[in-house]
């Protein structure tokens, strides 16, 4: 027994040693415009199954993050495709990057809310990091409308690295940027958790929710793959935030996504 335990303190001391080293790296956080926004959109028909915003107009507009952990860089989210009507972004993911000395292949990670995202294609090196049932539904052999598994095809055919995600996952091993998992909007849908040295912690939401009043009432989009899992999801969140005293980032929603710097400025 003594034996047992001395090794279950060589451990645990080893463990908190690694960790207070990990927790060392410098965590920064950035948005990146990932798409053009369109005139506001009425939202009481799509946006919620029990019509709750009958005169409300939302003004939808388009983000990713770029996260920089000591040397280490990981991308949340890729935006829309460059090719995509009427919303494609004024300047790739790629040209952003350029402009604060970010090359693609300095990318290690890429974190995917859910499978409605274009660009991820730009970054062949980077580890893939989604929910285990949004790369179930991207590999189907006949995806479901909807599914956008096009830009995925590297990593569909084993070309590039993958790690699906069944639950929550520590990116950087020291609880500073831990991926949520967060189903209904999709089967697989995440949202992600980053905790800053100067900062309160950032909640981003992905499409957990879509604005601010969807998220304040548990509001359900009509076109969810899960209504029961999204009300869940949006409770975790929440509670989340409330016990972190987290900011709270509604990716999609204009008076939200202000919270944080653009580009080079990051939040620290």
């Amino acid at each position: 027994m003594n034996r047992i335990l001395t090794g279950f303190a060589v451990s645990v001391g080893l463990f908190a040693r690694l960790a207070t080293s990990a927790q060392a790296a410098e965590v920064m956080l950035a948005r990146l415009d990932c798409g053009t926004p369109q005139a506001p959109t009425v939202v009481n028909e799509r946006f919620s199954d029990t019509y709750a915003f009958p005169d409300l107009k939302v003004q939808f507009v388009f983000s990713c993050y770029l996260i920089k952990h000591g040397d280490e860089y990981m991308l949340w989210d890729t935006g829309h495709s460059m090719m995509a009507p009427n919303v494609a972004p004024k300047a790739s993911v790629v040209d952003q990057l350029a402009k604060i000395g970010v090359k693609p292949d300095q990318i290690k990670y890429v974190g995917i809310s859910h499978y409605h995202t274009g660009q991820i294609d730009s970054f062949p090196k980077a580890i893939l990091l989604i929910g285990a049932r949004e790369w179930e539904a991207i590999t189907s052999p006949k995806p479901a409308q909807g599914v956008n598994f096009k830009p995925f095809e590297g990593w569909i055919k084993g070309e590039n690295k993958v790690e699906p995600q069944p639950i929550d996952k520590d990116v950087f091993g020291d609880g500073s940027v831990i991926i949520l998992r967060t189903p209904g909007h999709t089967p697989g849908h995440s949202s992600l958790l980053v905790k800053l040295a100067q900062t309160r912690p950032i909640i981003i939401t992905g499409d957990a929710v879509h604005f601010r009043e969807n998220y304040d009432t548990d509001g359900v989009p009509a076109f969810n793959f899960d209504r029961a899992q999204t009300v869940a999801s949006i409770e975790r969140l929440k509670k989340i935030a409330a016990n972190l005293k987290a900011t709270v980032i509604i990716q999609h929603d204009a008076r939200d996504v202000e919270k944080l710097p653009v580009s080079a400025a990051f939040a620290k």
